[in-house]
């Protein structure tokens, strides 16, 4: 149900994309000739196939920002990124766009198995026009929904499967991927706050350690941030803290 009304929706723009085209027919006044030439194929089917690539490519290129979020390994990544930044004691540092482009090529790295499936499988035919839009839909979002299963608790898939009220399915097939969705979004977050549990302990404890000095030497009016900030900064660089950071992060979605 949800593939058909997708199809009418790529359909009712694809009308909408072809009306230049009839209107420069009728504008060259072969206006007679053309809807005689056409009156059982309004255009050809090359020309179909083209317009039609073009509105998947559209739609495809303005959802991507969701889809990203809501899909793939980046959310995890970005949430660890940001709590390492807190953790230090930065607000701004590294700016949001390092972080982002950062979590960006991580999350190709991470999703690269899953995407080249995708354009093997789904894509490439479509491209050489060897399935039809249904069916490649069909395959691209199978190797997606194995990534998501693979990391999603059954735990989340079961609130969500409350949640919406349907019936509980017998496999992991069977489960719809509307309820597979914010499942998986609930267990990277999950496993998000997970890994930026265990950054924020080293860098606690030095803030613990520091403030506990400067109440024993009385200087309770020096800012602990003052004295800890080069410190986890500096702990940071010898243990070569981003190197660490981004394997747990690759390692985790293995």
């Amino acid at each position: 149900m949800q593939t058909k009304n997708i199809l009418i929706w790529v359909i009712a723009i694809l009308i909408l994309a072809i009306q230049p085209v009839l209107a420069d027919s009728l504008i060259a006044g072969d206006a007679a000739a053309f809807f005689k030439a056409n009156s059982l194929n309004i255009i050809k089917p090359a020309e179909v196939s083209s317009a039609m690539k073009i509105v998947v490519l559209l739609t495809m290129l303005s959802i991507v920002p969701t889809l990203l979020i809501a899909t793939t390994s980046f959310l995890r990544i970005i949430i660890v990124l940001s709590m390492l930044r807190h953790a230090i004691g930065m607000q701004d540092t590294p700016p949001n766009a390092a972080l982002i482009s950062i979590a960006i090529f991580l999350t190709i790295f991470s999703m690269q198995p899953v995407w080249s499936e995708i354009n093997q499988n789904a894509w490439a035919p479509f491209q050489a026009n060897k399935v039809s839009m249904e069916e490649a839909f069909d395959r691209g979002v199978s190797p997606m929904r194995e990534f998501m299963i693979r990391q999603t608790r059954e735990k989340d898939l079961s609130l969500m499967v409350d949640l919406s009220g349907a019936e509980r399915p017998e496999t992991m097939n069977e489960i719809d991927t509307t309820q597979l969705i914010p499942a998986f979004m609930l267990s990277e977050l999950r496993s998000a706050f997970q890994i930026g549990f265990m950054i924020f302990l080293p860098f606690l404890l030095i803030d613990l350690v520091v403030a506990s000095i400067l109440t024993s030497l009385g200087m309770m009016m020096v800012p602990p941030i003052t004295i800890s900030l080069p410190l986890k900064i500096l702990m940071f660089i010898l243990i070569d803290g981003w190197n660490l950071v981004v394997k747990s992060l690759m390692s985790s979605f293995s």
